[in-house]
């Protein structure tokens, strides 16, 4: 398991061999018209560049160790240089003594708005508004890492959530287009990147967060050497997710997380005991009636 005793950097410019994400970029691009789709595909290099060049830590990931994750954009219109795009971001990790992988963000940005001309540099510069492209891209980057280090130690990921914090609060104040403004704003959803870094990193749902560290590493992870303790272990904690819900309905990241987990939930408790698939499918149905046929799976003989 990769080291967990760290201590944060955040400069990204260094071009260095110890890149900590293997992203892979698709730009689908169906919706535009016209034969020339050329800077579709520059757009993609560029991305997927800035992704997995930069140094977004001071830890060291060997290659078996980087974050496998993905990026859809679905360009909705482009004109101008004015990219209109649906965000799809996806990231996953191993689960110990398997060759399984586990979700951990399956996340839809619906305002994924930026300007970009064809060849452009695409580069963050820490504590500095650029382009609306480069910080949208280095708050996702942050995000699967923070999520990752969540995933392996307790809390582990504060410190790149406070940087997705520190570039909403660069956003909020900069001069941007208005299409591009969305996402970042406090008043303008509670379901938007302002949104779930405020909550990831609100008091409220440390309780959350440590149970996502318990789900993976106490749970997914000694599945490997118990199956029926790792799936208790799951089952035991999952009232923090009603606990969080009822407490604020709205709450962006518990849907983020079912986003993630809700297959991987079926599957788990398909396998479980009576007690647990009735008092999993009653949870998930109480806070998630929306995936009714996912979570029918539970029952499933």
């Amino acid at each position: 398991m990769r080291k967990v005793a760290f201590i944060v950097g955040l400069l990204v410019c260094a071009y260095l061999n110890a890149q900590e994400l293997k992203c892979t970029v698709t730009v689908n691009s169906e919706m535009i018209e016209g034969s020339n789709k050329q800077v579709f595909e520059t757009l993609k290099t560029a991305i997927e560049e800035y992704m997995n060049s930069n140094r977004w830590t001071n830890m060291t990931y060997a290659e078996h160790e980087k974050i496998e994750c993905s990026m859809l954009l679905v360009v909705k219109a482009y004109q101008d240089n004015m990219f209109a795009c649906e965000m799809t971001l996806q990231s996953r990790r191993p689960v110990y003594g398997t060759n399984y992988t586990t979700p951990l963000l399956n996340f839809k940005d619906n305002n994924f708005n930026f300007t970009y001309q064809e060849f452009d540099r695409i580069e963050y510069q820490q504590n500095q508004f650029t382009t609306n492209l480069t910080a949208m891209l280095a708050y996702y980057c942050y995000l699967i890492i923070g999520h990752d280090q969540d995933s392996f130690q307790r809390l582990g990921g504060t410190p790149f959530f406070q940087a997705c914090e520190d570039i909403v609060n660069a956003c909020q104040s900069a001069s941007m287009e208005s299409t591009e403004q969305k996402g970042w704003l406090a008043f303008d959803s509670n379901r938007n990147r302002y949104a779930l870094i405020n909550n990831l990193l609100d008091e409220a749902f440390k309780k959350y967060r440590n149970y996502y560290y318990e789900y993976h590493r106490l749970g997914l992870d000694e599945m490997s050497g118990n199956v029926a303790n790792g799936r208790a272990r799951i089952a035991e904690g999952m009232p923090v997710l009603k606990e969080a819900y009822r407490a604020r309905p709205a709450t962006y990241v518990i849907n983020t997380f079912l986003d993630a987990k809700a297959d991987e939930l079926a599957d788990i408790f398909r396998k479980g005991t009576d007690k647990e698939k009735k008092a999993v499918y009653e949870l998930l149905m109480d806070i998630d009636p929306t995936r009714q046929n996912t979570y029918d799976r539970i029952n499933e003989n």
